[in-house]
Order: structure tokens, then C-alpha cells, then sequence
């Protein structure tokens, strides 16, 4: 009888784990697609450019400021699930056995290497997707134009794309950079059995 009542609260612990995990990977997901419904949503900017409310390389610097935030919660998304996994895989070797690589599976023997979920990856490549569209359409409507020009006819506004842009990647750098070393420290300091 003990070891039924052991059993049991063993498969009720690991069912909570595992409900655990996939809650906080729902989380993510929720604000990936929150990110896609705001990177969407934001081409109503457009709108306000063909009225005359918003200047176009305003509007293109805020698409551009959109899609780092959309890859920013990719980046972190992608941190929170592969941080459960180590867990996950932590405390699965407290429970399994040698056998159960075959029986279960492999994957607790040794932590998985740390990919881009392919969903993630997803939006991360819309997000990149609509940045090389905005930008490249910017550059030659709004700055090729410009090369013919002397430096007494530069408008910052036309460059503020690129400032957003370069702002916007040393932060997006520093974000991964940051997770990264998260990441290894976890599995420094909780490398398992």
C-alpha cells in the first residue's frame, strides 16, 4: 500500500510539473501573438500617413521600434521555455531510471541543445519579415532620393528609422546576450543528477 500511495503522489507531482510547464509556455505564446496582433495593428499607421496625421518616417521608425519589441518577446519566450526544460529534465532524472530511456524517453539523459521553438521562430521571421519590408521601402522612397541632395537638405526625421533601428538592435544584442548567460548559468548551477 505505501508504494501505490508513493506511486500516486509521484504521477500527481509530475502531472503538475508537466501542467506547470506548458502554463508558463502558454503565457509566451499568448504574448507572442498579443506582439503579432500589435505588429499587424500597427499598419493602421499607414492610414493615418495617407491622411496627413502622421509623418512616413515616424511611422516607419514606430514599425520598426514594433518588430524589436515582437523579437525581444521571442528572445524571451524562447528563454522561459528553454529554462523548464532544464528543470524539467532535473527532475526527471530523480525519477527515472536507465531503463526508462527506452521505456519513456531519451530526452532526460542529457539537457537538449538550446533551439529557437519553431513557433517562435515563426514570428520572429514575420516580425523580420515586415522590418525588411518597411525598411527597404523607406530606403529607396524616402533616402535614395536623397543621395543627389547636398547635406543642406538632410532631414533628421528621414534617418530616424535608422536610429530606432540601431538603438533598437543594441538593446535586442544585449537582451539575447543577457539570456544567454541566464541560460548557462542555470545549467552551471543545476547541472542534475
Amino acid at each position: 500500500m505505501q508504494a501505490d500511495e508513493l506511486s500516486k503522489r509521484r504521477d500527481e507531482f509530475l502531472l503538475g510539473m508537466y501542467g506547470q510547464m506548458w502554463g508558463n509556455v502558454d503565457r509566451h505564446i499568448l504574448v507572442i501573438w498579443q506582439s503579432v496582433a500589435a505588429l499587424l495593428g500597427a499598419f493602421a499607421v499607414f492610414a493615418l500617413i495617407e491622411k496627413n496625421v502622421l509623418p512616413l518616417d515616424l511611422a516607419c521608425a514606430l514599425l520598426v521600434l514594433i518588430c524589436a519589441w515582437v523579437i525581444a518577446h521571442v528572445i524571451d519566450a524562447n528563454y522561459w521555455f528553454k529554462r523548464n526544460l532544464v528543470i524539467i529534465t532535473n527532475i526527471e532524472r530523480q525519477f527515472l531510471t536507465a531503463n526508462d530511456v527506452e521505456l519513456i524517453h531519451p530526452y532526460f539523459v542529457t539537457h537538449r541543445a538550446p533551439n529557437v521553438l519553431d513557433h517562435l521562430a515563426v514570428q520572429g521571421c514575420l516580425a523580420g519579415g515586415v522590418f525588411l519590408l518597411v525598411m527597404g521601402w523607406h530606403f529607396f522612397s524616402r533616402v535614395v532620393p536623397g543621395f543627389s541632395s547636398s547635406w543642406d537638405d538632410f532631414e533628421f526625421l528621414r534617418a530616424l528609422p535608422y536610429v530606432v533601428l540601431s538603438v533598437s538592435a543594441i538593446l535586442l544584442m544585449w537582451l539575447r546576450h543577457k539570456q544567454n548567460r541566464a541560460y548557462e548559468n542555470l545549467l552551471r548551477r543545476s547541472p542534475g543528477v
